[in-house]
């Protein structure tokens, strides 16, 4: 037997509820701040993450699938989604139709990395990204956004964390300051840190490794060496953040592992999926577009570790699997013919209508419509076609509630009175 590869993962029917309510919540907010769906390729160019994200980053060194097509053009499986939706945004000159884009996407990234607890190597991202403002606005919306959709799947145990990295301005003196700092616990830092160090020493202060962690622990904080410009916009969004009432915290210590994020870095973490405990994260990148050949364009986003909050909300929900409207127990050939006549007609009109095509009795019928969590049993027979009624059962009334059963006509008009009976038997009908 061929089995799946190792940190990838198969989303079986009984696990869907969650993503679709996922997905479709985040649809609607998405929708309601003005946001508009855009789908990119799944593999890119491997230039354009060792661009944007970074040469020296984790992801570019050791995480991605990369690989060389027949020509020898290097390619790479999305690690990411930004860099590609800034790609989009340049090679369609999206500015020039507006200047402001609000644009989200969903979908499959990959990455290379050690499989564990809430780590895949294939995992579901829902992204936004919002281009052509400047000003603290956007950073505030973004934020305010992401609060939103875990308020609105009522995830409650998710604190959200500000923090800012400065600009090319004044980061270069951070880092200096920084580095000194670390001049003297070289030998406690970790071996990538101790590589990184040179190049990228942000990333000591987001090591989880208890050395580093101690080593960082006095370090200097970025939002005491902000330029004027950069603290006026931290304050700025952390004043906005509080009048909209999106509860943060600050931390010094927050930084991004992608090297494009300048100004505001902000993460969603939860104290409820132990080590992995990031559950969203973005912030601003006004020199990506820019960098990727595009025209200036300030910049501020976000992503959603799908994967980590369904394992989250499975922890506070379980939504009952969804099962058919209509169950039609047919017994003998007649019956079933016309059965499946019936069955088609619902479908097509948009009611989920099944039933059985072995001929079982009428109990194993009756047992297989309550496994599938139907809501209204047919049952039909030879009999019941020459009376022209049949008995329609509501699957959620107990067996001595004769108020739960009805006789319908078998006319031709039933399948219009299916339709009805299932309008009024759902919370949109007023009864259900």
């Amino acid at each position: 037997m061929i089995k799946i590869i190792k940190g990838f993962r198969d989303i079986l029917p009984t696990d869907i509820l969650l993503w679709q309510e996922v997905e479709n919540i985040a649809r609607k907010l998405f929708a309601s701040f003005g946001f508009c769906e855009i789908r990119v390729p799944i593999m890119e160019k491997t230039e354009l993450f060792a661009r944007s994200i970074g040469a020296d980053t984790d992801i570019v060194e050791k995480e991605m699938y990369t690989f060389a097509d027949r020509k020898g053009e290097m390619l790479t499986l999305r690690p990411e989604a930004t860099a590609g939706v800034v790609r989009a945004f340049i090679e369609h000159n999206l500015s020039h139709q507006d200047s402001v884009q609000k644009l989200f996407t969903m979908g499959p990234m990959f990455r290379r990395e050690r499989p564990q607890k809430g780590r895949f190597r294939q995992f579901s991202q829902i992204n936004a990204e919002f281009f052509g403002v400047a000003a603290p606005f956007a950073d505030i919306l973004v934020i305010e956004l992401l609060h939103r959709l875990f308020d609105e799947l009522k995830v409650t145990q998710v604190t959200a964390r500000i923090n800012s990295l400065g600009c090319p301005a004044c980061r270069p003196a951070y880092k200096q300051a920084l580095l000194e700092h670390l001049s003297g616990k070289m030998e406690n830092l970790c071996e990538n840190c101790c590589r990184r160090s040179a190049t990228n020493p942000l990333r000591v202060l987001d090591c989880k490794s208890p050395s580093c962690i101690e080593a960082a622990k006095d370090a200097p904080a970025m939002r005491e060496h902000l330029c004027d410009e950069c603290s006026s916009h931290y304050r700025q969004v952390l004043d906005g953040l509080a009048r909209q009432g999106v509860p943060f915290e600050q931390d010094d210590k927050l930084v991004r592992g992608l090297d494009y994020y300048t100004k505001t870095t902000f993460e969603f973490q939860t104290t409820m999926l132990g080590a992995q405990n990031a559950v969203a994260g973005g912030g601003r990148y006004d020199g990506l577009v820019a960098a990727l050949g595009g025209p200036e364009t300030p910049a501020v986003g976000f992503a959603v570790g799908q994967d980590r909050l369904i394992e989250l909300l499975s922890a506070v929900k379980n939504p009952p699997p969804k099962g058919p409207d209509i169950f039609l127990a047919c017994l003998g050939e007649k019956a079933a013919l016309l059965g499946f006549d019936w069955m088609s007609s619902l479908c097509r009109q948009g009611i989920w209508a099944e039933m059985d095509y072995s001929s079982k009795s009428l109990k194993s019928q009756m047992k297989r419509a309550d496994k599938s969590n139907a809501r209204f049993v047919l049952m039909v027979g030879e009999n019941e076609i020459k009376e022209g009624r049949a008995l329609l059962r509501r699957m959620t009334a107990s067996r001595d509630d004769t108020t739960g059963q009805e006789e319908i006509t078998l006319d031709g008009n039933l399948v219009d009175t299916l339709i009805k009976k299932v309008a009024e038997s759902s919370p949109a009908g007023g009864k259900g």
